[in-house]
């Protein structure tokens, strides 16, 4: 095959295009944060994520959130596409401020949870989970 000035240009601007992906995911994923937060900053603490490290379906991979006292609890997956899995809001009346759910993850990554406290405060607590291909552990 030979190597035409069209070919070499539509291989970089590939190269160019698949090299963006992960950027744009996460700024999707600080996109939300700010979003959610509103710019304030993020403490550590108060806010419990548990995960697996170790999941051999990415299709659906368990999460647990804890934060007692909080408002609201944003639960974030930084490498997919949409980051955003859920948002659970919690009232005046709620017994505990606990959530589970199942998530799709994309590939290896980290699942961020992140607490509005009923000061206003936030904090933030994070978990890679590594995702296997048919269960194979690598």
């Amino acid at each position: 095959m030979k190597l035409t000035r069209r070919h070499t240009l539509m291989l970089a601007m590939g190269s160019a295009a698949a090299a963006m992906l992960p950027m744009a995911s996460f700024g999707a994923t600080e996109d939300a944060i700010a979003a959610f937060t509103g710019g304030a900053e993020i403490g550590a603490g108060g806010i419990t994520l548990t995960a697996p490290e170790i999941a051999e379906n990415g299709n659906t991979v368990p999460i647990e959130v804890n934060a007692p006292g909080a408002a609201a609890i944003l639960v974030l997956a930084a490498g997919n596409p949409t980051p955003a899995v859920a948002t659970f809001n919690f009232g005046p009346l709620a017994a505990t401020q606990h959530a589970s759910t199942r998530v799709r993850l994309a590939g290896t990554q980290d699942v961020i949870a992140i607490a509005r406290m009923p000061d206003g405060s936030f904090v933030q607590a994070k978990q890679e989970v590594k995702v296997t291909i048919g269960g194979c552990g690598g």
